[in-house]
């Protein structure tokens, strides 16, 4: 799907991480489970792991104002962690991330070549156990294989996972592309999604689709016409939420601010959010160095180091009325030189964030 003749590393990102996708089964995690060590209470564990600061002003950031991030609402993408997690097992991850004053995971997939074998309710015990609020999962949306572990293959495994680990949300990361990129494609991928969340909905959850920047792209069969826009209007806002990648809609936006034939099709990310703050529950929280010369206009790097204004972005969204706690901030890097700085210095620059007065 890529409009560049080089490699797609979006289109990798999202094939490497439908291959992440899996449900865990099997024998104890006795193993695991006692391999990671007892944390402290979250506070004092954050002050530890950041050299004597907490979360709030490990970052150099003087505490004025209200805190820009709501309380108890910084999750993480275990995607981000998925080489920690491979070597060390989910229970000494859960202890870094409770460390460094996380209260949320969302997952992508159940046992990410953790090391021993976890079933579900352990995984769910042990997030608990690190304060750890599981809160959603990425799942493929379809396969040629039957027996695939996807929403369009296996609808009712997929929900009785999620609600064996306690999730409220569970969605996909996979493009709603199924059937291609015209009008029509996209009003057929719009009915499977609200099967899925009609389905969901049902089990007392909420399907929500994670988009990258192709979304962001226009039909093939009419050009004036964003994809993503036709994602909105043909589901129905109660059975179909969007956690939006923040990161991967400024590259959206860098990519198709332009019609294909050079027009102007400018737009804001926030003002999705702004127009139907409701269709939001969940956000992906990535950063990235504004480089034009880079056909997706940013380099990915560790929150708190590039040019998203995430202090605006999370202070327009809570401010709405009634929402300062209905939403969850997910961090997330595709691909960390180290994922647990990462997951340390991006809690560390939230948790920093405050208000303007």
């Amino acid at each position: 799907m890529s409009r560049f003749s080089q490699p797609d590393p979006e289109l990798g990102h999202r094939l490497s991480r439908r291959g992440m996708l899996g449900v865990a089964a099997g024998a104890t995690a006795a193993a695991l489970l006692g391999a990671a060590a007892p944390a402290n209470a979250a506070t004092g564990n954050a002050t530890a792991a950041t050299g004597g600061a907490t979360p709030a002003t490990a970052s150099g950031t003087k505490g004025r104002g209200r805190p820009v991030l709501p309380p108890g609402r910084l999750g993480i993408q275990l995607y981000s962690l998925r080489d920690k997690v491979s070597t060390l097992g989910f229970g000494p991850v859960f202890a870094e991330l409770e460390r460094y004053g996380y209260d949320e995971v969302e997952f992508a997939g159940y046992t990410q070549g953790s090391a021993g074998p976890i079933t579900l309710a352990q995984l769910k015990r042990l997030a608990r156990n690190h304060g750890l609020n599981p809160i959603g999962s990425h799942v493929g949306y379809y396969s040629d294989d039957p027996n695939a572990y996807t929403f369009a293959q296996n609808l009712t495994k997929v929900l009785d996972d999620a609600q064996a680990l306690g999730l409220k949300h569970i969605g996909t990361a996979s493009g709603p592309f199924r059937y291609g990129s015209t009008v029509d494609a996209w009003k057929r991928a719009a009915e499977d999604f609200n099967t899925y969340g009609a389905a969901a909905r049902a089990r007392g959850m909420k399907f929500y689709q994670h988009n990258h920047s192709e979304e962001f792209s226009f039909a093939t069969d009419n050009p004036k016409v964003r994809l993503y826009d036709i994602l909105l209007k043909e589901t129905d806002p109660d059975l179909v939420h969007l956690e939006m990648d923040i990161y991967w809609a400024y590259v959206g936006q860098f990519r198709f601010s332009k019609r294909p034939d050079g027009t102007p099709a400018p737009f804001e990310p926030l003002n999705y959010v702004l127009r139907q703050p409701d269709r939001y529950p969940l956000f992906h929280v990535k950063d990235g160095e504004s480089d034009p010369s880079n056909p997706y206009g940013y380099n990915m790097t560790d929150v708190g180091d590039g040019d998203i204004d995430y202090q605006r972005f999370i202070s327009a969204v809570t401010r709405l009325r009634g929402h300062r706690m209905a939403h969850h901030w997910q961090a997330e890097h595709d691909n960390p030189a180290e994922s647990f700085t990462f997951a340390r210095r991006s809690s560390a620059h939230l948790h920093s964030l405050r208000e303007k007065c």
